[in-house]
């Protein structure tokens, strides 16, 4: 069955710049501190409960995920649109290292970057060479006005379906149809889309929302939305001091329109699934807490809880598959590395 866990998991983090006390909070992204460009890390946690029902009969699958994201800042320049002049920052993201546990009705498939024993994976070799392969992937990234990725270097995205593939002809088609411009974008963005779309500032009661679609080719279409409101902040606790922002985030599915080839299923039209809202409180609402002396996220957390139908067709077979599915992804950062050991990113080079 397809899998969003890794691009939905790589979209759900968000940076919110601001000054507590102040009246309005400008939303920007930490690069530099007095005129040094500075490196910061993310710990993103994701665990995934999914139930697939066909013909009455359960497959439920159990994921635990840990990666461990640095990004370390390039260049920046002065650009303008209009009257307007903003910053374009060129931005490194590397995987420095991942956690997978993953329980198919029982079957347990294990993978952790930071030990050389990876017993649990012996029965799927394939997946734990995927795995192996995610670590130390990187991307360089060019963001534009509001820091929207315009851009994922061409070469690193060649390299890194070349690396996933491991020599598979098959595998490299099939990655060079998800692993789309936009689902790359989506995974190599900082503040993964949850900036307002107008940059503008925001007070405390302020209500804004963001769309954002996830094209995955051969596996279907993604609409995201998340709505955002500035809320007060708690009023004692390790956070007092930090932004509170409440987030729901809300998905809808599209099957695609094509039909792909070279594969040994396809996800016809007539599937559908949707944001399940139910639950107290509802399975889809989350929060994030940013420290304003950093300007950067200390704590976040989303929660995803769909439901619906897929049309799956197999040797030309169609079936029905009934899917429920919750997500939760914690991520935290910090100006340095969460693995114990690990290689402390490269001086940036001097500002131009």
């Amino acid at each position: 069955m397809p899998r969003i866990r890794l691009f939905v998991a790589a979209l759900l983090c968000v940076g919110l710049a601001a000054t507590i006390g102040a009246q309005d909070r400008k939303f920007d992204l930490k690069f530099k501190d007095k005129d040094k460009l500075v490196p910061f890390y993310q710990e993103m946690k994701t665990d995934v409960t999914q139930i697939i029902q066909v013909q009455g009969q359960p497959l439920t699958q159990n994921q635990k995920s840990t990666f461990w994201f640095q990004w370390t800042p390039l260049s920046e320049e002065k650009a303008k649109e209009g009257n307007e002049e903003y910053t374009r920052w060129k931005v490194k993201q590397k995987i420095e290292g991942l956690k997978m546990e993953i329980d198919i009705s029982g079957n347990q498939i294990v993978y952790d970057s930071t030990k050389a024993d990876t017993t649990g994976s012996a029965g799927n070799p394939g997946l734990l060479e995927f795995f192996k392969n995610l670590k130390d992937a990187e991307f360089t990234v060019t963001l534009g006005k509001n820091y929207k990725v315009e851009k994922v270097d061409e070469e690193d995205k060649k390299k890194f379906i070349a690396k996933l593939s491991a020599g598979s002809a098959q595998m490299e088609s099939l990655l060079k149809k998800v692993m789309t411009d936009e689902a790359l974008k989506e995974m190599a963005d900082p503040t993964y889309k949850l900036f307002p779309p107008d940059g503008a500032a925001k007070k405390k009661g302020d209500k804004w929302e963001r769309k954002t679609m996830l094209p995955l080719g051969p596996v279907g279409t993604y609409e995201l939305t998340y709505k955002f409101t500035y809320a007060e902040p708690d009023k004692d606790g390790a956070r007092k001091d930090m932004d509170k922002i409440e987030v729901e985030t809300f998905i809808t599915y599209a099957a695609p329109k094509e039909n792909p080839e070279g594969l040994l299923f396809r996800i016809k039209d007539g599937s559908k699934l949707v944001t399940d809202t139910s639950g107290t409180p509802p399975g889809n609402k989350g929060v994030i807490y940013y420290d304003p002396k950093n300007q950067r996220i200390d704590y976040a957390e989303i929660k995803i809880k769909l439901k619906g139908e897929l049309i799956v067709t197999i040797g030309g077979t169609d079936t029905k598959a009934e899917l429920t599915q919750e997500q939760k992804t914690v991520i935290q950062t910090k100006d340095t590395s969460f693995l114990p050991g690990a290689t402390p990113a490269p001086p940036p080079p001097p500002p131009k």
